[in-house]
């Protein structure tokens, strides 16, 4: 079977039919063919039949003398480049002039060959590179356009982490331009600080062993603002799997962390009051526990009831109520500012405080005062003045229980003894039952 000839369609814009002869000639030579084995060559003898044809037709490759009735020199080739910018041109000419081929190649055309010094198949190879060229070309102009139209920050480094380029997503994600960017290391303009040693070193270890790495980090904009980021780095290795570069793709990943900040608080915050609810007090509860049992110290839980506030919802209506609420713990957050402790909304009229690390139970007293004053001063929502007080139960461990659920029952049930005894009161679980004859 005999071997396949390249299927190619040339435009010839040359003003010599004898010098057309001779293309012919080589053409015939190269062994190149249009598809059914037709002439491959279409000729045009001036420049604006070239440009008609070259528009209408576009060949595969463009052969063009820069002597023609209608022009002549570089004019010509940058004439042709506009009309066909994607079909490579190679330049014909009756001089062997090194500058005038420079500029020719500068103006966009892919090859320059001399008229009359063609060596064998030299017009033929040059076709067959320069149609290989164009095609490679395209597909670098088309991955480029894919890497700076991705969304996605795309950073490429030598293997010694000092960048070579990096796509505009970059610049929009970090406010660092290109030309700022080349030549220095993203640790350089981008570290934070959050992460540690430790944290890059087993990132380094990972893509100099030739695996991609993947994680998150905070990084750091040109105008000094965090945000975090989602980051895979790719080793790139030549033909012996020696690295060369390294690849990394970034994403601002903010808003995401910020929803999900933002899901987590209000699975654990009352959504009225933006205290924490009953499930993270009660994690709170069980950290400080183990805590304390570590240290042999001690910790009390303060269950809190209003008093008088249903008259408030029943009269006044629950927008009141509400916002009674909201102000209420506004002041329960302001007896107890140690970062330690935690005041929630159980749902209600019902708070909880949890003190934790105290030097001794009757500390607990101290802060009982402290709300029971707090919350004896009228409260004003809007026109209204609105007077109320408080029921607090103590529970203190270990005395009273040694586990977050019986700390909590036993803090109700205390509760419940100071509302016996008159309201706007505090009572300890012990003091219930001593009272109770237990």
């Amino acid at each position: 079977m005999s071997e396949s000839k390249p299927q190619i369609s040339i435009l010839v814009v040359e003003d010599d039919a004898g010098d057309l002869g001779l293309i012919q000639a080589h053409i015939r030579r190269a062994g190149l063919r249009r598809l059914g084995d037709g002439e491959p060559i279409a000729w045009a003898s001036n420049l604006v039949d070239g440009v008609r044809m070259a528009t209408a037709a576009r060949p595969d490759v463009v052969l063009l003398d820069l002597s023609l009735p209608d022009s002549a020199g570089i004019a010509t080739v940058q004439m042709m480049r506009s009309v066909v910018p994607d079909v490579p041109i190679i330049v014909l000419t009756g001089a062997d002039d090194h500058q005038l081929a420079a500029a020719a190649l500068e103006a966009g055309a892919q090859d320059y060959l001399v008229k009359g010094q063609f060596e064998h198949d030299a017009l033929g190879r040059a076709i067959r590179h320069a149609v290989v060229r164009q095609k490679l070309e395209s597909r670098l102009r088309l991955f480029e356009a894919a890497l700076n139209s991705a969304a996605n920050g795309i950073v490429i480094t030598d293997v010694d982490a000092t960048v070579v380029w990096a796509n505009p997503a970059f610049t929009r994600m970090t406010g660092i331009s290109l030309a700022e960017a080349v030549g220095t290391r993203p640790s350089e303009m981008l570290n934070t600080g959050q992460q540690d040693e430790e944290f890059y070193q087993r990132m380094w270890e990972t893509v100099l062993d030739g695996r991609v790495w993947s994680g998150e980090l905070v990084n750091r904009r040109k105008d000094g603002s965090l945000y975090d980021e989602a980051l895979t780095i790719s080793p790139v290795t030549d033909i012996n799997g020696r690295i060369q570069h390294f690849v990394a793709i970034k994403q601002d990943i903010s808003e995401r962390k910020a929803s999900e900040e933002r899901v987590q608080h209000l699975a654990h915050h009352d959504q009225l009051t933006d205290l924490p609810n009953r499930a993270l007090l009660s994690d709170r509860l069980a950290q400080a526990l183990a805590q304390v049992r570590r240290d042999r110290a001690t910790l009390a839980l303060m269950f809190l009831d209003l008093d008088q506030f249903k008259p408030v919802n029943d009269t006044l209506g629950h927008d009141v109520g509400d916002l009674l609420l909201k102000e209420v713990a506004l002041r329960l957050k302001a007896c107890v500012p140690r970062e330690t402790d935690t005041v929630a909304r159980l749902g209600g009229d019902e708070f909880v405080i949890l003190l934790a690390q105290l030097e001794r139970a009757m500390d607990a007293v101290l802060v009982a005062n402290k709300v029971l004053a707090a919350l004896r001063r009228p409260f004003l929502i809007g026109p209204h003045a609105l007077d109320i007080s408080v029921s607090i139960g103590i529970s203190v461990y270990p005395q009273h229980g040694e586990d977050v659920g019986q700390l909590l029952k036993n803090a109700d049930t205390a509760m419940y003894y100071a509302k016996k005894a008159g309201r706007n009161c505090y009572r300890f679980f012990r003091a219930m039952t001593e009272a109770a004859g237990a």
